[in-house]
């Protein structure tokens, strides 16, 4: 489904910083890869012949250099909200850099509307940029932190004045434009930042974990004004973050990306839905994915699981995919998201046994942390559905679970993508 906004109403203070000046803005990298060359010590230790390529902190190390992004393809509609996600040192930063020009782009293309970048110097790509540290001049009030880029450019002083305002009435920071940075509170300083880059009128609004020294409060708060943000400014934006919350929340499409790689490119239902791997499968979700030695096996009925002695049947949309590969039976990890698991009586269909280790009471629902053959799980379950017994289980207790065939994820031993 299309999750981009639609066109704005011109006019009006929403709509207005953009209302003269809207600019297409699609980005395309195509084979873009980031070599660090090595220090002058790494130089000279060499390398036999036939050896493989080494490995460090996850990441490639060529002859080259170490590898931080590798063969990075990606087309960015105009106006769509792309968000890059993935663990600390995945290259997320470095391919968000590469498209602000910061970094120089080893190898591949990036286009913007359709026009090579590689050289072109960051402040003649049209793009702006927000940082994770805010960057505000401290000696500047919020007014002059928002005005000074297009002070620079030697705007006229009733136009920097109307843009400085609308954006500030946008980001509702209006109250705060006499005031010093260090008068302001995380949140307020991440919305002048963002306000900053707002009156540029960019192509391409890039942020680079621009929450991440919020708190959890600030941070749900900041999530849901730069949600609002989007639908009053015509731009494209590129998101940079670990956190997968927000990815989920943010993004029309995300790019889970790992050592270097991406690992998959989707809407936010699609990967949780359809995970291509085991690292996506547990990287997406709170909390992850339940991961369970299992065997997939074929009788003449169709493709069935065993898991710690249960037999588990397949849909008929699973078995038709598994069919259609000509999968072979193997041993295989199966994966159930905690809140897809189920208590049930001991005598019910493919019931599995589990002891409980811990119990966490949430309010609406209750964690159950429990072990399933030898395996940690973690169990959601709503409370109104819960007997006071069951709610106060506490460790040791013997409990049975279930789940159906409908929200399994099967993922090869060999090379652990999805086998659906």
């Amino acid at each position: 489904m299309d999750r981009r906004p639609a066109p704005l109403v011109r006019g009006g203070i929403c709509g207005g910083i953009f209302a003269n000046a809207w600019k297409m803005a699609t980005v395309s990298l195509k084979n873009v890869m980031k070599i660090y060359p090595h220090s002058g010590d790494e130089k000279k230790k060499k390398k036999k012949k036939g050896d493989a390529p080494e490995k460090k902190s996850n990441l490639q190390i060529t002859d080259r250099g170490v590898v931080a992004v590798q063969q990075f393809n990606l087309d960015i509609a105009d106006q769509e909200f792309i968000v890059l996600v993935g663990p600390s040192g995945c290259g997320k930063s470095t391919t968000l850099r590469m498209v602000a020009g910061l970094e120089e782009i080893s190898e591949g293309q990036l286009l913007i509307d359709g026009k090579v970048m590689n050289d072109v110097a960051p402040k003649d790509r049209d793009i702006a940029m927000v940082f994770q540290s805010y960057a505000l001049y401290p000696h500047m009030t919020v007014y002059e932190n928002m005005a000074f880029s297009l002070k620079l450019k030697k705007v006229p002083k009733d136009e920097i004045d109307r843009k400085v305002k609308e954006a500030a009435e946008i980001l509702d920071i209006t109250q705060y434009l006499d005031r010093k940075p260090k008068a302001l509170s995380g949140g307020q300083r991440q919305r002048v930042a963002i306000g900053r880059a707002i009156v540029r009128e960019p192509k391409v609004f890039l942020m680079d974990e621009p929450l991440s020294n919020l708190d959890a409060k600030l941070r749900n708060q900041m999530r849901a004004e730069i949600i609002k943000l989007r639908q009053k400014i015509n731009t494209t934006f590129i998101y940079v973050t670990h956190d997968q919350t927000e990815a989920m929340t943010l993004g029309d499409r995300i790019v889970i990306m790992r050592d270097g790689f991406i690992q998959q490119i989707g809407t936010p239902q699609q990967v949780f839905d359809h995970p291509a791997n085991l690292f996506v499968a547990g990287f997406i979700g709170t909390p992850q994915m339940n991961f369970f030695d299992a065997r997939l096996e074929k009788d003449g009925n169709g493709y069935y699981v065993t898991v710690a002695g249960a037999r588990m049947e397949l849909p008929e949309d699973k078995q038709a995919t598994l069919k259609s590969k000509n999968t072979a039976p193997q041993d295989i990890t199966l994966g159930i998201r905690p809140d897809h698991i189920t208590m049930c009586d001991a005598n019910a269909p493919h019931a599995l046994s589990a002891t409980v280790d811990v119990t966490e009471l949430m309010g609406a629902t209750i964690h159950m942390h429990v072990n399933v053959a030898g395996k940690d799980a973690i169990i959601i379950l709503p409370t109104i559905d819960l007997t006071g017994e069951q709610k106060n289980l506490g460790y040791g207790a013997r409990i049975n679970i279930t789940f159906g065939g409908n929200v399994m994820h099967l993922f090869s031993k060999a090379d652990e993508k999805s086998l659906l």
